[in-house]
């Protein structure tokens, strides 16, 4: 058990360290992720379609400006325009040129609309779509920017810059523009969409979607009808820019938003931080599954080592280490089971007591390690004589113990008198000399009423009496 527990600590350890590891590197690179997301790519998202929509808009403001100043124009409107298609092929080769959507003139002695195929209308100061022309009519500033529906183009959503047309004296005479689709800003939006995987939207400040590059907010759609864009929109109208987030269907969206003061709409940059932390979520999984592969291996492998280590510390802790038979600590677990075998199965054991014959006088006269040598000689020759169902053990010294099943008395002495003949009649060669040895055997059957102790202490005086009666003999007690 003490191994099962260790292994199962090392197992704790192993487990917790590697997962503590993997979360808190996950959380590092996770914040690292959001920190990077909020202050670097998403601003600097908004501010390149800012700049790439500055640049059009600055180019669509240069033509108009340059239509404000045309002397063909002013001179038409102040002659009286006279020959529609005169000013018809004007606007007409100022698409062209410039590849604008639309270009307009209005002149404020007619009222008239002019564009490409003549007149479109008469501007009325009554008609909610012309509010327009009577804002720049009165206005101080030289142009506008003002996005709205192009009746020439079935209502096309348009960016139009409205240009104030002056005569020679600086007299207000009509208002001439350009107009930009949606679509160019709409391809704009979408190829940084592709290219960087985030969502980017246009609202106005009532919350409706103007211009979107993902059908999860469809143009028309309004902010405040997506759950947790809805809390945090009010905010966002408070600031000319800033970052936000806000928690959609269990996900966290990073936002940044910005005013654009020339076409009066928030300019939205979002991008899931789920979808961002992906890859680093799967390489949270990948060191987990790792870390679990480590981990099992190590256990494995401790314990193959433990139980190894475990196998051979009992093997040296009931083995003798000189003759390689089991010890005395051996003898004492598996004695108590042959006889408890033998009491369930009502059988004899025979115990045998051998003790080798004057050793010390070896030991004086070859030395110790010849001593050891002649042990080990006697043990084999001891172990060949007996049977696989029986047991040998090193008492002690130069004693030995058989245990013998299913033993009787006529058995027992048969077996003693087997290994006294082997070992008298082997001569064991050592260093180039021969010595010969005898060993004294006591005997002694298992009575009922006995146990071990008692049978074994009978063995070893009746061995005693074999010494004492001339030795290299069998005595049964």
């Amino acid at each position: 058990m003490n191994r099962y527990k260790l292994i199962l600590l090392l197992a704790l350890v192993l487990g917790a360290g590697f997962l503590a590891t993997s979360v808190v590197s996950y959380q590092v690179s996770k914040h690292s992720i959001h920190d990077a997301i909020v202050d670097t790519e998403l601003p600097l998202t908004a501010d390149n379609i800012y700049s790439e929509i500055q640049k059009d808009l600055v180019r669509t403001v240069f033509i108009a400006s340059m239509m404000a100043s045309d002397t063909f124009l002013r001179d038409w409107l102040i002659d009286g325009e006279e020959g529609v298609e005169r000013i018809s092929r004007y606007l007409q080769e100022v698409q062209a040129r410039y590849g604008t959507f639309v270009s307009f003139l209005v002149s404020e002695q007619s009222r008239q609309y002019y564009y490409g195929k003549g007149i479109l209308k008469t501007v009325k100061a009554e008609e909610p779509r012309d509010a327009w022309y009577f804002r720049v009519r009165e206005m101080q500033q030289p142009y506008e920017l003002n996005v709205d529906k192009d009746l020439a183009h079935a209502d096309a959503l348009t960016i139009f810059v409205n240009y104030r047309v002056l005569d020679y004296a600086n007299q207000y005479i009509g208002a001439t523009g350009v107009g930009l689709t949606v679509d160019s800003v709409q391809k704009l939006i979408n190829s940084y969409q592709q290219r960087y995987h985030r969502n980017v939207y246009f609202v106005d400040p009532q919350g409706m979607i103007i211009i979107s590059g993902n059908q999860k907010y469809p143009p028309g759609s309004n902010v405040e009808k997506i759950a947790g864009l809805a809390q945090i929109f009010p905010e966002i109208l408070k600031h000319e820019s800033g970052s936000y987030e806000y928690q959609n269907a269990g996900a966290t969206h990073l936002i940044n938003a910005r005013y654009i003061a020339e076409l009066k709409w928030y300019l939205f940059v979002e991008k899931s931080e789920s979808e961002a932390t992906s890859s680093i979520r799967y390489t949270l999984y990948l060191n987990l599954l790792i870390c679990v592969l480590v981990t099992a291996i190590a256990i494995l492998l401790t314990h193959i080592a433990l139980k190894r280590y475990q196998s051979e510390l009992e093997m040296m802790a009931t083995t003798d280490a000189l003759t390689g038979l089991p010890n005395r600590r051996a003898f004492d677990i598996v004695v108590e089971v042959l006889f408890n075998e033998s009491v369930r199965k009502k059988t004899q054991i025979a115990v045998l007591v051998l003790d080798i014959d004057n050793f010390k006088s070896i030991n004086d006269r070859y030395g110790h390690l010849a001593g050891d040598y002649v042990l080990s000689e006697a043990a084999l020759t001891i172990k060949s004589c007996i049977r696989a169902s029986d047991f040998i053990c090193r008492w002690g010294g130069e004693e030995f113990v058989i245990v013998g099943k299913d033993g009787d008395a006529h058995g027992a002495m048969l077996l003693a008198e087997k290994i006294r003949v082997a070992i008298e009649s082997r001569a064991i060669s050592y260093k180039g000399e021969l010595i010969n040895i005898t060993a004294s055997l006591g005997a002694a059957i298992a009575e009922a009423d006995e146990n071990i102790a008692q049978v074994i202490e009978r063995a070893d005086k009746a061995m005693y009496q074999a010494k004492a009666s001339g030795r290299n003999q069998v005595i049964l007690s």
